[in-house]
This record gives C-alpha cells, sequence and structure tokens, in this order.
C-alpha cells in the first residue's frame, strides 16, 4: 500500500470519528435542552394547579359562608316568626281581657240593657 491511501485511510477514519463526535454532542445537547423545555413546562403546570387547587378552595370557603349565612337567615326568620306569634298571642289576650272588662262593666252599668242594647244612653253616662 501506498503511503498516501494510508493517510487518506486514516484522515477519513479521523473524519468520521469527528462527524459522530459532533453528531453525538449535538444530539445530547438537543436532550438537555429538551430536558430543560420540559422541566419548565413542568414547572408552569405545576404552579397553574396550585392556582387552580387555590380557587377552588376560595370557592368552596365562599360557598360554606354562603351557607352558612342562609342558615342564619333560616334560624332568624324562624326566632321572628316565633316572636310575632307570641305578640299576637299575647295581641289577643289583651283584646280578651279588654273585652271582659267591658262586659263586666256593661253588666254593673244599670243604664245599659242586658240584652245588648242600651236604652238610648250611652254606656258609663246616667242619661242627663
Amino acid at each position: 500500500m501506498d503511503m498516501n491511501v494510508l493517510i487518506w485511510i486514516i484522515v477519513g477514519v479521523v473524519v468520521v470519528i469527528a462527524v459522530v463526535a459532533i453528531i453525538l454532542a449535538t444530539s445530547r445537547r438537543r436532550r438537555e435542552v429538551k430536558k430543560e423545555a420540559d422541566r419548565r413546562q413542568a414547572e408552569q403546570l405545576r404552579s397553574q394547579a396550585h392556582e387552580a387547587d387555590l380557587a377552588a378552595r376560595e370557592r368552596e370557603a365562599q360557598a360554606t359562608r354562603a351557607q352558612a349565612d342562609a342558615m342564619q337567615a333560616q334560624v332568624e326568620a324562624e326566632r321572628l316568626s316565633r316572636e310575632g306569634a307570641e305578640r299576637q298571642a299575647d295581641a289577643e289576650r289583651v283584646r280578651a281581657k279588654s273585652e271582659e272588662t267591658l262586659s263586666r262593666a256593661n253588666e254593673v252599668d244599670p243604664d245599659v240593657d242586658r240584652r245588648g242594647r242600651n236604652g238610648g244612653t250611652t254606656p258609663g253616662r246616667n242619661g242627663t
């Protein structure tokens, strides 16, 4: 073999090794770049998930507060209804006592007809 041929074979092998080394280095760099991009995307997704979780918890808290407010309003409405019923019963007792007192006054008044007519005079007056 000729020395020139041997040199060209060695140069060819060195070139092939250099090309393979460049391809491997470029491939490795691309993988690292892709891994870094994937890490950034994963971090963004985690951040979005965290924000969504916070928003969901806030909405749940608002819903719980609204339910508590509604329950408080219902309790207040029941209390007011009970108070209204008590006042109505009290008013009916006062009215009944007033009617009873008026009835006793009519029984005592000599100018009042016992059948419910007053004989032309006003109750409590003697007709003068």
